[in-house]
C-alpha cells in the first residue's frame, strides 16, 4: 500500500468517524458578526494551524481549498464570497465530500447568511486539479502538503501555482522540522499520513515555492506542534516539530532573486528625517519598516552606523518593503 493511499484511508475513517486528536494544534474559529461553525466542523478540524487572514479576503475572491476536512474553513472563506461557487473544495476522499455537504446543511441552520451553493465540492487530487488556470485569487491547504514525498510536493506547488490568477495567493499551514529524521521515520507511511514524517527544513520548503516561481514569500508564524519521543516513535532522541504559516504570492520574480519575508525589520536611527537607499526604500527617522530578506543583506552591507536590523522573527504581517 502507497503513502497516498494509507492517508485515503486515514482520512476516510475520520469522516465516517470524527477524530478530535486527529491534529494537535488548532487556533480558536473565527470570530465574526453572523458566522457560527458548527460542533461537527470543529470537531473535525484536521489542520495544524489557521491558513488564510481575514486580510486576504477582499472584494469577493474567488478562494480554492484543496483538503476539506469538515468543511470550517470553506465555511469560513464563503462568509467572505456570498455567491453561487464563489468558494471550491477540493479532496480526493469521497467519505470526507459527503461530511462535508452534511455539515454545510447544518451550518445553514446555524447561519442566516450561508448557502451551501456558495461551495463548490469537487473530487480531485492536488497534483492535478480540476480548475482552470489563472481562474483563482486565493488557495489555500492546511497540513496537507507535508504528506507528499519530494516529486509529489512540487507537482502540488506546481498545480497550484497553475491556477492563481497574477498576484494571487497561496496560502499554507504544514509541520517543518529542522533536525534530520532517521528513515524509519521518514518512510513510515503511517506517520506521514498523520504529517508526522518527511517534514521539510524551512530553508527547503521555501526553495520550492520559490524554484515553482513564487516571487514573494511571507513567513506569518511559526509555532510549537510536536514532540517524536522515543516512548512512542521510531527515534532514538526527541524531534521537535513546528507548524509554519506561509503565504506564496504569484508575483513576477524579481531579477535578483526572491523577495522573502522572514520577519526582519530596519529602522533608521540617523541625524535626517529618512534615509534613502536610492533601490526604492525610504526608511523615515526611527519608524520600523518590514524588510525582505534581500533588503535586510544590502542594508547591511552598506556598513552603516545609523540603521538597526533586527534578526527573522518568524512572523510578518504585512506593510513590508517590497
Amino acid at each position: 500500500m502507497s503513502y497516498l493511499e494509507t492517508t485515503r484511508n486515514v482520512y476516510k475513517e475520520a469522516a465516517l468517524t470524527p477524530d478530535v486528536g486527529l491534529c494537535c494544534t488548532t487556533n480558536p474559529v473565527w470570530e465574526l458578526p453572523g458566522l457560527k461553525i458548527p460542533k461537527i466542523m470543529q470537531e473535525m478540524n484536521y489542520g495544524c494551524g489557521s491558513t488564510v487572514h481575514a486580510r486576504d479576503l477582499t472584494n469577493n475572491p474567488k478562494m480554492l481549498y484543496v483538503g476539506v476536512g469538515g468543511g470550517m474553513e470553506l465555511l469560513q472563506f464563503a462568509y467572505f464570497n456570498r455567491t453561487k461557487n464563489g468558494v471550491i473544495g477540493i479532496d480526493i476522499v469521497d467519505e470526507m465530500l459527503e461530511a462535508s455537504r452534511k455539515n454545510f446543511k447544518i451550518a445553514e441552520t446555524q447561519n442566516k447568511w450561508f448557502k451551501s451553493e456558495f461551495i463548490d465540492l469537487k473530487k480531485g487530487d492536488a497534483m492535478n486539479l480540476p480548475v482552470k488556470d489563472n481562474s483563482i485569487d486565493v488557495a489555500a491547504q492546511n497540513c496537507l502538503f507535508n504528506i507528499f514525498k519530494a516529486d509529489d510536493l512540487k507537482k502540488a506547488i506546481a498545480e497550484m501555482y497553475r491556477v492563481l490568477k497574477p498576484h494571487g495567493k497561496l496560502v499554507m499551514s504544514d509541520p517543518i522540522c529542522e533536525q534530520p529524521m532517521n528513515d524509519d521515520l521518514r518512510n513510515n507511511e503511517q506517520l506521514r499520513a498523520l504529517c508526522l514524517s518527511g517534514s521539510l527544513p524551512i530553508s527547503e520548503y521555501i526553495k520550492t515555492l520559490t524554484d515553482t516561481g513564487f516571487g514573494t514569500i511571507e513567513i506569518r508564524a511559526r509555532k510549537p506542534y510536536r514532540i517524536l519521543d522515543p516512548k512512542h516513535y521510531p527515534t532514538n532522541e526527541l524531534i521537535y516539530i513546528e507548524s509554519i504559516e506561509v503565504a506564496a504570492i504569484k508575483d513576477p520574480m524579481p531579477k535578483d532573486g526572491p523577495c522573502i519575508f522572514t520577519g526582519k525589520t530596519a529602522i533608521y536611527y540617523g541625524a535626517n528625517d529618512y534615509f534613502d537607499d536610492n533601490a526604492g526604500h525610504i526608511l523615515l527617522k526611527n519608524q520600523p519598516l518590514a524588510v525582505c530578506d534581500k533588503t535586510a543583506s544590502a542594508l547591511a552591507s552598506l556598513n552603516r552606523n545609523d540603521i538597526f536590523i533586527s534578526k527573522s522573527t518568524y512572523h510578518y504581517d504585512g506593510g513590508g518593503c517590497c
